[in-house]
């Protein structure tokens, strides 16, 4: 058991060592040990972040393949999307999961499919978490939040209004409009990345082959970053490829969804 002249949580001071502090009451061995563990968790977080900030300092786009089982691809009951961020030679650098394992998550995410409100994790190889995807529930004015693996908001990206045209607002974490998605009418699989009437940058979804098309609703995008921005845009952007994929070209677009 530790003792000490001096509480660590209070200050507290004395002649004589003590294993509880007389006057906060903290026993000093369990609260060392909590801050031990605490410092080791903040340590681990400071070098998650700062690999995930070195690949996305570096990267001028990705590669983004969803991936498909085939228990869902031969019974159309839908299951959690699952994608690999790709470099552009095809390096694996992030894997995106959607969370929900549960009984009532499965139904929900069958009842309501490309609706459904969804969190998305996105970690490195070694699987730490790097970021984080929300998005509520929203029957038209879809949003998506995004956030570091300490709950910390980069940035947000919001439908607007518009009849014809898939526009989309892209916001920093102050709540800021830095960029805008744009869907051209005539090129239902792009979305340009703007600022003003300015093409930056552009989310594209790639055909992989009419053949596996045909036969499963498997997705992959390629993202451009404009040049010049921050890692926290990045990651935003990033995050808005997963959005649009549920909103745009998940199994229901054979609806027509795709041109919404």
């Amino acid at each position: 058991m530790s003792e000490t002249n001096q509480c660590p949580k209070c200050g507290f001071a004395s002649e004589m060592s003590f294993p509880d502090c007389p006057k906060c009451g903290i026993v000093v061995s369990k609260f060392l040990a909590i801050e031990k563990k605490r410092k080791e968790f903040e340590s681990a977080q400071d070098v998650t972040q700062r690999a995930s900030s070195g690949i996305l300092e570096n990267a001028q786009g990705f590669m983004i393949k969803q991936e498909k089982e085939w228990g869902e691809i031969l019974t159309g009951f839908e299951t959690k999307n699952k994608y690999d961020v790709m470099d552009n030679w095809g390096n694996r650098l992030f894997r995106a999961e959607e969370e929900g394992g549960g009984f009532g998550t499965v139904i929900l995410r069958n009842f309501l499919e490309a609706w459904r409100p969804f969190t998305i994790n996105i970690f490195s190889a070694d699987g730490m978490d790097h970021f984080i995807l929300k998005r509520p529930f929203r029957f038209y004015f879809y949003e998506l939040e995004v956030r570091r693996s300490d709950g910390m908001l980069m940035g947000k990206i919001v439908r607007r209004f518009s009849i014809l045209r898939r526009i989309y607002s892209v916001f920093d974490k102050n709540g800021q409009e830095v960029y805008e998605l744009f869907g051209p009418l005539l090129h239902p699989w792009t979305f340009l990345i703007r600022r003003g009437q300015q093409e930056l940058g552009k989310i594209v979804k790639k055909w992989s082959g009419l053949a596996k098309e045909s036969f499963t609703d498997a997705d992959n995008f390629g993202i451009t970053f404009p040049t010049g921005i921050d890692i926290d845009t990045k990651a935003i952007l990033l995050g808005a490829v997963f959005l649009l994929d549920f909103v745009h070209f998940e199994s229901n677009r054979s609806s027509g969804n795709a041109m919404m």
